[in-house]
C-alpha cells in the first residue's frame, strides 16, 4: 500500500513541478510580451507569479525537504558567535599587514632575481 501511495506522490509531485516550471515560463513571457506597461506593475506580476509558484513547490516532498533545510540553516545561524567591532577591525588590520609585508618580501624577491639575471645574461 506504500508504494502505491509513494508512486501516487511521485506522480502528483511532477505534476506539481510542471506547474511551477509552467508558472515561471509565464513569467518570463509575460514580462516580455508587456515590456511596454511600466515596471512596477510587471515587478508586481513576477512577485505574485513567484509567490504562487513557490506555494506549489512547496507541496512536493523535495519542497518540503527544502523548507526544512532553510528552517534548520536558521537554526544554526542563530548559534553563531559573531565577531564584535573590535575583533573584526583588529583582524582586518592583521590582514592588512601581513598582506604589504608579503608584498614587500615578494617585490624584495623579484628585483634580487631581476638583478641576478641581468648579471648572467649581461
Amino acid at each position: 500500500m506504500n508504494a502505491k501511495a509513494e508512486a501516487k506522490d511521485s506522480r502528483l509531485d511532477l505534476l506539481k513541478w510542471l506547474v511551477v516550471a509552467a508558472l515561471v515560463v509565464a513569467g518570463v513571457v509575460g514580462n516580455q510580451y508587456f515590456s511596454g506597461e511600466p515596471i512596477l506593475y510587471r515587478v508586481i506580476g513576477l512577485i505574485v507569479l513567484a509567490a504562487i509558484a513557490a506555494f506549489v513547490a512547496l507541496q512536493t516532498a523535495k519542497g518540503q525537504l527544502f523548507f526544512s533545510l532553510l528552517k534548520e540553516a536558521r537554526t544554526e545561524i542563530r548559534k553563531v558567535v559573531w565577531p564584535t567591532r573590535q575583533e573584526t577591525t583588529q583582524t582586518t588590520l592583521i590582514v592588512v599587514a601581513v598582506v604589504l609585508v608579503m608584498a614587500l618580501l615578494l617585490w624584495g624577491l623579484d628585483s634580487l632575481l631581476g638583478w641576478l639575471v641581468s648579471l648572467i645574461v649581461g
